[in-house]
């Protein structure tokens, strides 16, 4: 299934992945999880949202246990982050048809729309959407890089715009919730297990700066005559990397729009995003009102997810039956997997922050790249996530 996917918004010249949502690329990757499902006899909901949901039993009688992950990439992304986590889904219900198994609850696959927000600016849209965290008619005015907004979009793709908001129909039928995702970072890297749980994703949020100066002329206007928003825009940058050390977090400036964005002309206007994250809430923060305080400009918050620690009982009860599982595969019973926090943020954090019983598991990540067409999981690290996924999802459908 990975290989079926790894052609589809695929850059040649880089090897990366450009998935932007409701794109072509989206489009086809939306096709091609109705089609998997399909095959396996699955029933296929999309939600008001775009979120989509395949079914192995009925949920409207009662609520079930999910998995998946999304199938869109930052731009210039790499293979792994989100579709194995569907990919996975789909082959732990082949092997659970496989063992016989018969789940006493019924079993979903989720496939949410827009978790990266590289179109739009925000991240987690359709889960946010979902869970009422995102009111309908921001999300509909947000745009992107072409003035698009997102009801434009919809449009365009076929959908009605008027029917985003919160969906407690479709959050009701999600009794659990676990995504399978590759580690973005290397806190497996190194040890014995291929599988590890979450413990929490630490806070994170992403700000906006605005540095306004005048648009002039590169050659004829003086040093002394310019008003150029690049200099307070280029020591907020630096600011930033120090500031992030002192407070115990990271800060990352991996966005800029520069206006008017001519080689010989002095900008008028440079908009910059901050992306801020950090074990402690208090310390992001601070970071950011320090950053927003020397730059002389307001710092516009247009996302924030507060730290998310994952049921305790439920997070122990994946390490030990995930643990079991793999050792299982080698003829011995096996200590539970490692546990451990996450700086990234997911689908599975918004959902656990609504109130639904919430669970991760990460695949090992040989070198942590992630977001980069470097990123990348061992076939049979993959394979252990499937076996890891299956029998987890067979203990909670009991």
């Amino acid at each position: 299934m990975l290989d079926d996917l790894a052609r589809i918004g695929r850059d040649p010249a880089t090897n990366g992945y450009v998935r932007d949502a409701w794109s072509a690329a989206d489009l086809e990757l939306r096709a091609w999880f109705q089609g998997e499902a399909g095959r396996r006899g699955l029933d296929t909901r999309e939600d008001r949202n775009g979120n989509l949901w395949a079914w192995w039993g009925d949920p409207s009688r009662a609520p079930g246990v999910v998995t998946g992950s999304h199938l869109d990439s930052v731009r210039q992304g790499g293979a792994f982050d989100g579709p194995l986590g569907v990919v996975s889904a789909f082959a732990a219900l082949d092997l659970l048809r496989e063992r016989g198994v018969r789940p006493a609850r019924p079993l979903g696959v989720a496939c949410f729309t827009d978790e990266e927000g590289a179109r739009f600016g925000v991240p987690c849209v359709g889960s946010r959407l979902l869970t009422g965290v995102l009111a309908p008619d921001r999300a509909l005015g947000l745009t992107d890089d072409s003035g698009d907004t997102l009801a434009d979009v919809l449009t365009r793709a076929g959908r009605r715009p008027g029917d985003l908001g919160k969906d407690d129909e479709t959050l009701a039928t999600v009794g659990t919730f676990v995504e399978l995702h590759v580690e973005q970072g290397r806190g497996l890297a190194g040890t014995d297990s291929p599988v590890g749980v979450a413990s929490a994703i630490w806070p994170h949020g992403r700000w906006r700066f605005d540095f306004r100066g005048r648009a002039d002329h590169a050659g004829t206007t003086r040093l002394e005559d310019r008003d150029d928003p690049m200099l307070p825009f280029a020591r907020m940058v630096l600011a930033a990397r120090e500031a992030a050390g002192r407070h115990g977090v990271v800060a990352t400036v991996g966005r800029a729009r520069i206006s008017p964005g001519n080689t010989n002309a002095v900008p008028g206007l440079v908009s910059a995003w901050l992306d801020a994250r950090g074990a402690e809430e208090p310390a992001v923060r601070a970071l950011v009102a320090e950053l927003a305080e020397q730059a002389g400009v307001a710092a516009r918050e247009e996302s924030w997810t507060p730290v998310v620690d994952f049921d305790t009982r439920l997070r122990d009860r994946l390490a030990a039956v995930a643990g079991h599982a793999l050792a299982g595969h080698a003829g011995a019973e096996g200590p539970p997997v490692p546990v451990l926090p996450t700086g990234a943020g997911h689908d599975a954090g918004i959902l656990a922050a609504a109130g639904v019983p919430t669970a991760m598991l990460f695949v090992r990540n040989p070198t942590g790249v992630s977001h980069s067409p470097e990123e990348h999981a061992d076939p049979a690290d993959c394979q252990a996530g499937v076996t890891a996924l299956a029998s987890v999802l067979e203990d909670l459908c009991r």
